[in-house]
């Protein structure tokens, strides 16, 4: 077993299949020894877990088809989208061991419009990532907040690596 696979079993986690692309576009491209991702979703097992737009607690009086996704939620959702994009990663390169470094991450998060804390909802994507690389996974990084995302996806995660 390879030692990013090693790593990904002892946090529990196996590695899905890439996920089929929801328009003219690839999951990843190789450029020179960097691999860009496109965009990535919280799919698992092909599904959305949550759809909506994340804020803060919705009030008692809100509807369900109006109930904001919890900050907590999409920060786990965004760790999924990095799954995502590590199984697009090693679609492209054979292994996750040849990965140098996590170069950047790019989160968008569907944002109600007084939301504020997109970064802490991507930390969940760039937490994990330094779980499973170490130093390696160390990245620069933009939390966007959005007014809405492709399916209705709470968050999407995009990453670029250098690889040898």
């Amino acid at each position: 077993m390879s030692g990013v696979a090693a790593r990904l079993a002892e946090l529990g986690i196996a590695l899905p299949a890439v996920s089929a692309p929801a328009g003219a576009y690839v999951p990843a491209v190789v450029s020179g020894n960097l691999v860009f991702t496109a965009g990535q979703l919280p799919f698992v097992g092909g599904l959305l877990g949550q759809t909506g737009k994340v804020g803060v607690e919705a009030d008692a009086g809100v509807s369900a088809a109006n109930a904001l996704v919890s900050p907590s939620d999409a920060k786990g959702m965004a760790q999924i989208a990095a799954l995502n994009a590590l199984a697009a990663i090693q679609s492209v390169i054979g292994s996750l061991d040849r990965v140098t470094q996590v170069v950047k991450v790019t989160g968008f998060v569907a944002s109600d419009p007084s939301f504020t804390g997109q970064p802490g909802v991507i930390n969940g994507a760039s937490e994990f990532l330094v779980d499973v690389f170490g130093a390696a996974g160390i990245h620069s990084r933009s939390a966007v907040g959005v007014a809405v995302l492709p399916l209705d996806s709470p968050v999407e995660v995009e990453l670029i690596v250098s690889f040898e």
